[in-house]
């Protein structure tokens, strides 16, 4: 078996606006068990709607900066080499609230399926106040991902 490397270079930029996404890992090399992006936000950039996935667990480390993740009506502010799992089924959503700091961490999505959802994201056309919450939602939902609803 050969190993795959993925230099600071590589990888498939999927989004490259407020927040940069870069595909490290598609599934391919792992027999499509886990799959892993490289994600960025600009200073006080919000994430996407609160949602739920309903068929992959995704866990964020994140790099640098802080991340603050929200689950329900609770949040967590997370820093550099802090881990968070968010097991299936339940809600979250993240965003960078520093405003002057861009954020950076990692995410695993296991199994590997929803990275093409990152690349059906990537294909979305942002308006003036960035991307359609609904447009978003509407590509979730080909993902087994749903919106959350306190």
């Amino acid at each position: 078996m050969d190993v795959v490397l993925v230099g600071p270079g590589g990888g498939e930029v999927v989004m490259d606006g407020p927040i940069r996404i870069r595909i490290l890992e598609d599934g391919t090399n792992t027999g499509h068990r886990i799959g892993i992006t490289e994600n960025v936000l600009a200073p006080s950039i919000t994430g996407p709607p609160q949602h739920i996935h309903r068929e992959h667990v995704e866990t964020f480390f994140v790099l640098s900066g802080t991340v603050r993740f929200t689950s329900g009506a609770e949040h967590a502010d997370v820093t550099g080499g802090g881990l968070l799992t968010v097991p299936i089924g339940v809600p979250h959503t993240f965003a960078n609230p520093d405003a002057d700091e861009p954020a950076t961490f990692l995410c695993t999505v296991t199994p590997d399926r929803y990275i093409d959802y990152f690349r059906e994201l990537g294909a979305l056309r942002p308006g003036p106040d960035g991307l359609d919450p609904a447009g978003i939602l509407a590509i979730m939902s080909r993902y087994a991902t749903e919106p959350y609803r306190s």
